[in-house]
């Protein structure tokens, strides 16, 4: 199993790294890039909610679900309790609307690769996963028709992540992660000048920055479960990761460039590099806001959940030194999700489509960025498909999940963005542990 495991995982990563592009969102401009949901695509199909927990899926939201909840609990019957393996990648088409234009645009993305591994009333996690990514290439038209300047980005930041949990009580678990976030932001600005006649003059002017980031986090989890009736099951969760700093080595560079108006080519043909150690730039500390959240739900095990999540994000507090702008500025964020999921019956032995889960949530944010005095808010409805594969006493399932939703608005001349997200992923289980039965 564990072969077959290695394969996929490899098999996904390369096809997902050689067509990554993390995002084409104009609002990655901003930061250090568009923040990436960081939950599997089970999450993501029930509105982005974490507050289901159990002994079949890897949980990214909570490191309370390392111990795989329940120690007792049926299929395992308290022994051999399965290590959990998750696999994903985003495939996303999004359409970009201004007042005077729109264009699709398209992307595809590795999510997230991860392992955990209960033991007793302890449980380990750990993984790799992306944090934000940027994307972007903006252009600004004059009334004559011509290009004034062009901006593009691209990189962004990767988060390996390493967690523990630990059963507290039959009801109550903690759990908490080390995140390592690392990774590359670059921008460009191409500066464009015309004659009194409209002719574009010889050299151009193009600013470029880059910033290699890292640093640690953490994200502390509690989790709760609870039969509150012969057939009902409460559950509720917390998590919370306290402010923290990326560090961020930075170059600036200008550079003089032909812009070849037909091919749209810029040829370089000369560079200064700016010394920002003279402006205390070289390297700077990036504040990574602290984020809350809570979480409560119900359900008939094996059957049906319902729960709700709201997250708060003290994003007003987020700084990056080295890129500032006039246009934009940062308030708290939050966002409110809502979903839920439905099994015909888990343990059917005839009828394939009886044991697939049905998922389908409702997610309503506001991001925290603000441009132009406009907050750039977020909604997405989700659907998707839990798809048992394997063996049948392990409860492996491929899932696939749709994410329909829209972002940013069209006042201030701004830029909103309709997008369909496809999810897809392996949640695979293997026993590790087993007791034998008999010498």
């Amino acid at each position: 199993m564990i072969k077959r495991l290695v394969v996929i995982a490899i098999t996904i990563f390369s096809s997902c790294s050689f067509a990554q592009q993390g995002t084409t969102s104009p609002y990655s401009f901003y930061g250090i890039g568009s923040l990436k949901f960081k939950g599997t695509v089970e999450n993501r199909s029930m509105g982005g909610i974490g507050v289901y927990l159990d002994s079949i899926h890897v949980n990214l939201r909570n490191p309370a679900s390392y111990v795989g909840k329940n120690v007792d609990a049926y299929p395992f019957d308290g022994e051999s309790r399965p290590v959990k393996f998750t696999v994903a990648g985003t495939m996303s088409d999004v359409n970009l609307k201004s007042n005077s234009s729109e264009v699709k645009t398209n992307s595809s993305t590795f999510d997230y690769l991860a392992l955990s591994v209960p033991l007793g009333k302890f449980g380990f996690g750990f993984g790799l996963l992306p944090y934000t990514s940027v994307g972007y290439k903006l252009e600004d038209i004059n009334d004559d028709g011509d290009l004034t300047y062009r901006y593009t980005g691209e990189g962004g930041t990767n988060r390996v992540f390493a967690g523990f949990g630990y059963q507290i009580n039959k009801n109550l678990g903690i759990g908490v992660d080390v995140n390592y976030n690392f990774g590359s932001v670059e921008n460009s600005a191409l500066a464009l000048e015309y004659t009194p006649e409209g002719e574009l003059v010889q050299y151009q002017t193009r600013e470029n920055t880059r910033s290699d980031l890292s640093g640690l986090n953490l994200n502390i989890g509690l989790a709760y479960k609870a039969m509150v009736t012969d057939k009902l099951e409460l559950s509720a969760t917390a998590t919370y990761a306290p402010q923290s700093e990326l560090t961020s080595n930075n170059e600036r560079s200008y550079s003089t460039v032909i812009f070849d108006q037909f091919s749209n080519s810029e040829i370089v043909r000369n560079t200064l590099e700016d010394n920002l150690e003279s402006q205390g730039l070289e390297q700077t500390k990036v504040i990574i806001p602290s984020r809350m959240s809570f979480g409560a739900g119900i359900g008939r095990p094996k059957k049906w959940f319902v729960g709700a999540e709201y997250t708060y994000r003290n994003t007003s507090e987020f700084s990056n030194p080295i890129f500032n702008n006039q246009i934009s500025s940062y308030e708290n964020s939050s966002q409110f999700a809502l979903g839920g999921f439905y099994i015909p019956n888990y343990d059917a032995f005839s009828g394939y489509f009886k044991r697939v889960v049905y998922r389908a949530g409702v997610n309503f944010a506001n991001t925290g960025l603000v441009v132009k005095d406009e907050s750039i808010n977020e909604f997405g409805i989700s659907f998707g498909l839990g798809l048992p594969i394997g063996e049948r006493s392990l409860f492996s399932n491929a899932n696939v999940g749709f994410e329909f939703g829209q972002r940013g608005t069209t006042n201030q001349n701004l830029i909103q963005e309709n997008f369909i997200n496809f999810n897809v992923s392996l949640s695979l289980n293997s026993r590790w542990f087993q007791k034998r039965k008999y010498n």
